[in-house]
């Protein structure tokens, strides 16, 4: 009781008030920047506390044990959802690349020269042709001549 009359508020805003029936009603806490900060940053160091850890995290940051436990498993539940959404969307990109892949094969598998193996005596005007007919679907691909065989 000595706290209470000795102007000691704690540092988050949260208070008990009576609904119609005189029953206790808890308004949700709100807590200061540097709570959330020292919380956030805890968090990335671990998803979950233990009671002691807990308990020294309350104590340092004027919270009670049970705030801190909720502010973690709200904090998970956000995390997972999160984390969800990034999963969808990495599947989402595989899937239309895969398709993406999957089209460009289909189209290289209708023309029979270009799956051939290339006769070792092929001219270059031979291999610049099937390489212009396929520009669109392999535009990464390039044609090199070393140096060593010429010179060879």
């Amino acid at each position: 009781w000595q706290h209470v009359n000795s102007g000691f508020v704690p540092p988050y805003q949260g208070s008990i008030l009576l609904d119609k029936d005189g029953k206790r009603k808890h308004t949700r806490p709100t807590f200061s920047g540097q709570q959330i900060f020292a919380l956030e940053k805890t968090f990335e160091q671990t998803k979950y506390l233990a009671g002691p850890e807990r308990a020294r995290l309350a104590y340092s940051l004027g919270m009670t044990e049970s705030q801190v436990k909720v502010w973690f498993q709200n904090r998970r539940t956000k995390w997972r959802k999160k984390h969800a959404a990034e999963m969808a969307t990495a599947k989402k990109k595989q899937d239309s690349e895969t398709e993406r892949l999957k089209g460009a094969s289909e189209n290289e598998e209708e023309d029979d020269d270009y799956n051939k193996p290339l006769d070792p005596n092929s001219d270059d005007e031979k291999i610049t042709q099937l390489l212009k007919k396929h520009k669109s679907s392999s535009s990464s691909l390039l044609l090199h001549t070393s140096e060593n065989e010429s010179s060879s």
